[in-house]
């Protein structure tokens, strides 16, 4: 007997390619941008650096744990 709602239950899995590759490609800008606004932070601190610093974090880590 089929589910009544068997096709919605892996609806995270089947991510179009695009949205994988931009993903990806987002990965990889996010790490020199880390870089510098992690040394910028430490030269100048600044509320806004700090703030935008750690969106930055969260949104990297929330990309390579697969969150997004």
């Amino acid at each position: 007997m089929r589910r009544r709602f068997g096709r919605f239950h892996h609806h995270h899995h089947n991510r179009p390619g695009w949205w994988l590759k931009i993903r990806a490609i987002f990965a990889q800008i996010l790490v020199p941008l880390i870089c510098f606004q992690l040394l910028r932070t430490l030269l100048l601190p600044t509320t806004f650096d700090m703030i935008l610093l750690t969106l930055m974090i969260v949104m990297y880590f929330s990309i390579t744990l697969r969150l997004i």
